[in-house]
């Protein structure tokens, strides 16, 4: 996750949240939605199974490996993470989108250092894709950055947490979509697996995506972001949790299907606080999510909070969580199969 806070944008977009810091299990609401999860759950429980834990475990002992050098924008490290994952994705059949004609979406250098990128080099947002088999041209995005800050006087930043975590889960959670679509339960709706480069310097890789999007925002349903999903913050030591951020901002049901897909499967505590209009580390506006959100694309964030090795050299696999970890990546499938597969788009009806 970006560590410089970003200047509030648009306070408009903070207004529009609710103030509440209450940690939920996913309880009812006063609105429904139908859900399509009970309607499919025999495929939806195999896919779901496929989710592994040594399966995130295996890929993130590679992602945050010392010769992956941290994994600096545009850096061999990256470059090298970045092949790794296209290799894993043609292994499981996963292609990229047509239009691109690959995987990477290059982020030119220039695009970076217009907006503070200081000398970056030319880099890559890498792309992977399942086409929907009712709704092809609806897009559920399901996002996380795979830079993080490379190496310091010597010193390896490995950014197993930050984002090494989020990585594995977006591969893994392909994997499941996949799963599904082997045995004819593909989703309905298109999904696009986005790693996005340049997000420790300044969210360049999804401000580029957004600016240059391989399939029009206006048929982008949803972007679910995962930045830092292994660990625990020091207010939740030990506690089956997830912070859930901006899943209300622009839509009235996000937040719903979120809250009933984690009480089918997790059921972890959903933890609100950085909902606060007065929350001073702004974590809405740090993460790739907000280049999604600032063009009314309903947004959510799934984050484990600010621990000890945040930004520091000892961010390390050995101290991952790979419990945490699969099940927190099997919430976000959960509500992005929800998502995908539901008869109805998600409204945007906030501001």
């Amino acid at each position: 996750m970006k560590k410089i806070l970003i200047p509030m944008f648009s306070a408009f977009v903070l207004a529009s949240c609710g103030t509440s810091k209450v940690t939920t299990t996913g309880q009812d609401t006063s609105k429904s939605v139908s859900s399509s999860l009970p309607k499919d759950d025999k495929a939806f429980q195999s896919a779901y199974q496929a989710i592994k834990l040594e399966d995130l475990k295996k890929n993130l002992y590679v992602i945050a490996a010392d010769d992956m050098e941290g994994r600096d924008t545009g850096s061999p490290g990256q470059k090298k993470a970045g092949e790794y994952m296209i290799n894993y994705y043609k292994s499981i059949g996963v292609s990229f989108p047509k239009t691109l004609g690959s995987y990477y979406q290059k982020v030119p250098a220039e695009y970076m250092q217009k907006r503070g990128g200081r000398n970056l080099p030319d880099s890559e947002n890498i792309l992977a894709f399942i086409e929907g088999s009712e709704k092809p041209q609806e897009i559920v995005v399901v996002s996380a950055h795979y830079d993080h800050v490379g190496t310091q006087n010597g010193v390896v930043y490995n950014g197993a947490d930050d984002d090494g975590s989020g990585t594995v889960a977006v591969m893994e959670i392909a994997k499941a979509f996949q799963t599904a679509k082997k045995a004819g339960n593909g989703p309905k709706r298109s999904i696009l697996f986005l790693h996005v480069t340049g997000e420790e310097h300044g969210l360049f890789g999804s401000e580029y995506y957004s600016d240059n999007p391989v399939f029009p925002l206006a048929n982008t349903v949803v972007d679910l972001n995962i930045d830092m999903i292994g660990r625990d913050d020091p207010e939740n030591r030990g506690k089956k949790y997830v912070y859930v951020i901006g899943s209300e901002m622009l839509s009235s049901e996000l937040k719903i299907i979120n809250e009933a897909a984690n009480k089918k499967t997790v059921n972890l505590e959903l933890n609100y606080m950085y909902d606060d209009p007065n929350d001073p580390q702004r974590l809405y506006y740090r993460s790739d999510h907000y280049n999604f959100a600032k063009n009314n694309i309903p947004v959510a964030f799934y984050f484990d909070g600010i621990h000890e090795d945040y930004h520091k050299s000892t961010d390390d696999v050995e101290k991952i969580d790979y419990d945490m970890l699969q099940k927190r990546t099997q919430l976000v499938f959960a509500t992005a199969w929800e998502i995908a597969n539901r008869e109805a788009r998600i409204v945007v009806d906030k501001k």
